[in-house]
């Protein structure tokens, strides 16, 4: 059965969130001694994003947590639909670098102007190379998986 290219680039960008979420749990195997998140996308800031834009009262931590996983599994599925676009529009490999391009500017941008991080230049090296590293990961695999998808 043949598939649509949106079909396609949300399961791309299912594959790129699964792969995201490899990469923090490798980063964790590789730095036993480090405790707590690895950057801000791996805390409560995304899940506390959400309950403020939707104006949640009341919050737990184990709510931020949640709310934050069904950001980055909904969010990271549907943002594969950007890759997709920009494949049909430009072509590889431009589609791949303007889609990393585009998700790390939303990454740099978006938690500090939401007030709830500070801006990246006064994030901890760690914090940024982690960062990047995940980012990396996610934009790779979707337009790995678009790709293969779409040659199939």
């Amino acid at each position: 059965m043949k598939s649509g290219w949106p079909f396609r680039s949300v399961l791309a960008g299912t594959a790129g969130t699964a792969a995201l979420t490899l990469a923090y749990a490798t980063e964790r195997r590789l730095r036993p001694r480090h405790t707590g998140p690895l950057d801000y996308d791996d805390s409560l800031v995304p899940g506390e994003i959400v309950a403020s834009v939707m104006h949640l009262p009341h919050v737990t931590d184990r709510g931020d947590e949640e709310l934050g996983l069904l950001l980055r599994w909904g969010y990271g599925s549907a943002f594969g639909l950007l890759h997709g676009l920009l494949r049909r529009r430009v072509g590889e490999p431009w589609a791949a670098g303007a889609f990393g391009g585009t998700l790390m500017t939303a990454t740099l941008t978006l938690f500090p102007l939401l007030g709830r991080t500070p801006p990246p230049w006064r994030w901890g090296a760690d914090v940024v190379a982690t960062c990047v590293g995940t980012h990396f990961a996610y934009a790779a695999s979707v337009a790995t998986a678009d790709n293969a998808m779409r040659r199939r």
